[in-house]
């Protein structure tokens, strides 16, 4: 049985908490809709933000950090607690899994070396190519690029220390990361970026493989009304949604972090 902790780092609102549900209820969709087959499992959701709720990490073999509408480089105390967390686990307890998404993703960067800042007010919004490196190719199963669904405007400008770059976008160079659990040799130049992985302690990307259409085109809705999003980018965002063409994307990075969950990669 792999007990994953789900750390709930922000929530839906408005129009898109009603039609989609929550945090707790999108990745519980996410994963089992992208489970392998005989994975036995069970998610337990931990509010960081309202209850400061942090998990037993002697039960949980796998963590994962959520996305945010917060600022990752921001100091509140919810934040602060949980860079110190993150610090702490990843140190500690390297046989605990850790896989951020989108905020989540800034968080392990801040916690573990990197930084998360704005960028220039540029949101990336609904599928967005990203072009994958050589490790990206071979972790997603993807060629070159993975479309897939996006909502920030933060980002990870370059990789912390020890980890591996995944994929980059156009705005965002880091788009996603792995480093590698202790006792497995990261790749050299005598192992080239094309050999197996084996075995990979920590997963982050700044895309949102569990967010659906109607997921982004919900929480733009309430951006744009908001004034957050301006109004070209919300046609960006529509002209972007109508062309996705790549609907496995999701599939192939639930593939990943699953491999990540059960220590198959």
């Amino acid at each position: 049985m792999h007990r994953i902790a789900l750390l709930l780092c922000g929530n839906l609102s408005g129009a898109a908490l009603e039609q989609n549900g929550g945090y707790t209820d999108i990745y519980a969709r996410y994963l089992a809709a992208t489970v392998p087959p005989a994975v036995e499992y069970a998610v337990d959701a931990f509010d960081v933000v309202s209850d400061l709720a942090y998990p037993n990490e002697d039960q949980y073999s796998s963590m994962i950090l959520t996305g945010s509408a917060a600022n990752a480089y921001d100091d509140a105390e919810w934040i602060i607690t949980l860079v110190a967390f993150i610090q702490r686990i990843a140190s500690t307890k390297p046989h605990i899994k850790l896989i951020g998404i989108c905020f989540g993703h800034q968080i392990i960067a801040r916690a573990l070396g990197g930084s998360c800042v704005p960028n220039g007010g540029r949101w990336e919004c609904g599928p967005t190519p990203v072009q994958l490196t050589d490790l990206g190719k071979q972790l997603f199963g993807a060629p070159d690029t993975l479309t897939i669904q996006q909502m920030h405007r933060d980002h990870v400008p370059t990789l912390p220390p020890s980890f591996h770059l995944l994929a980059s976008s156009e705005l965002s160079p880091v788009q996603g990361m792995i480093r590698f659990s202790p006792a497995s040799a990261p790749p050299t130049s005598s192992s080239p970026e094309n050999t197996p992985l084996r075995k990979i302690h920590i997963l982050t990307t700044q895309f949102h493989p569990e967010f659906t259409t109607p997921i982004t085109t919900a929480i733009v809705a309430q951006r744009v009304a908001a004034g957050a999003i301006p109004v070209p980018t919300a046609l960006d965002f529509d002209r972007r949604t109508a062309l996705d063409t790549q609907p496995d994307a999701k599939e192939r990075v639930g593939k990943a972090v699953w491999g990540v969950i059960t220590g198959e990669i």
